[in-house]
């Protein structure tokens, strides 16, 4: 088979191509601060829920298989936990754990995925996107609340309340244009009841315009992050998200007994590069923000080798 014909080469370039297209339009400023701000919440307002409330809406409880959940989650904990023993206990620590961990599974997860394995393998990748911010942000949360009472005890100050800001995470990981669509979605598929044309095709109609315009944004968000400064710090973060994770979650994939079509996809989705979200963590609690942000930049730019490796490997030892 020639290389450029390769499925892994068809997959990944309209991706990469995209978010290309995105770099290009944030440097030359076609589009604006201003106009990425309000694109984002048509994308996660709008599209992604319409998305993701098609996709789970035919599938049947009885049909999931959640061991894809406990094999992710183990393998992601098990670096956040080593991450963070590695760098000390504090929030800083956190924060780049969080950065070396978490996957930009919706803006460039989701197309990649439909892409590549079609229908069923975006059915196990949204299975782990309904629960992803909900476990690792919310693990995130109560992390740092500790560290930051931590910090703040050894300074002779108050200590903050950790409880109640992991409930507020917990709530805000929940109602949440991403997991609760999915939970719609799939609560309606119990049902039995099909969706009627005239909902379905508007549905289908705004899902379609989701990849496109998520993976612009992806690139023009790249144009505006300064790298400078950071390369060492960035590289390895980035190393840990790209290449550690997927391999630890690969491993951990094949100890739960999980084969086929589920374990790439579990693979490729830790192959991500970073979310984010991990800048929200960065700018709530003042570390290491510019660090993060490059770290997600080069995460993102170096994915394109990486998870062209990671997904050439996959092929090689699962053909499907």
């Amino acid at each position: 088979m020639n290389l450029a014909d390769h499925p892994v080469f068809l997959s990944l370039t309209p991706v990469f191509l995209l978010i290309a297209a995105g770099f290009l339009a944030g440097r030359w400023q076609w589009i604006r601060g201003d106009a990425v701000k309000d694109l984002s919440n048509l994308v996660f307002l709008l599209l992604i829920p319409a998305l993701l409330f098609r996709t789970m809406s035919s599938v049947r409880l009885e049909e999931l298989d959640l061991r894809p959940i406990a094999a992710y989650f183990s393998a992601a904990g098990l670096l956040m936990a080593v991450s963070i023993a590695w760098r000390g206990f504090n929030c800083r620590s956190v924060v780049m754990a969080l950065a070396g961990s978490f996957s930009n599974m919706v803006m460039i997860g989701i197309t990649l995925v439909g892409l590549a394995y079609g229908q069923s393998g975006l059915v196990t990748l949204l299975t782990l996107v309904a629960v992803h911010a909900l476990i690792l942000l919310t693990a995130g949360a109560i992390i740092l609340e500790l560290a930051a009472a931590r910090e703040t005890r050894l300074q002779g100050g108050a200590a903050p309340h950790v409880w109640q800001t992991a409930w507020s995470a917990i709530k805000g990981s929940i109602i949440h244009p991403i997991p609760l669509p999915i939970i719609c979605g799939l609560l309606f598929a119990q049902t039995g009841w099909a969706l009627p044309e005239v909902v379905d095709r508007p549905l289908q109609l705004l899902g379609g315009a989701f990849g496109p315009l998520a993976l612009v944004l992806v690139g023009v968000s790249l144009a505006a992050t300064p790298l400078s400064g950071h390369w060492r710090d960035s590289l390895w973060l980035a190393a840990s998200k790209n290449l550690v994770l997927p391999l630890m979650v690969g491993v951990s994939a094949w100890l739960f007994g999980i084969t086929g079509l589920a374990w790439v996809v579990l693979v490729v989705a830790a192959g991500l590069p970073t979310g984010a979200n991990v800048f929200l963590f960065a700018q709530r609690y003042q570390v290491v923000q510019a660090l993060t942000t490059a770290a997600m930049g080069i995460s993102t730019a170096l994915a394109l080798v990486t998870l062209t490796v990671v997904m050439l490997v996959m092929s090689w030892l699962v053909p499907l």
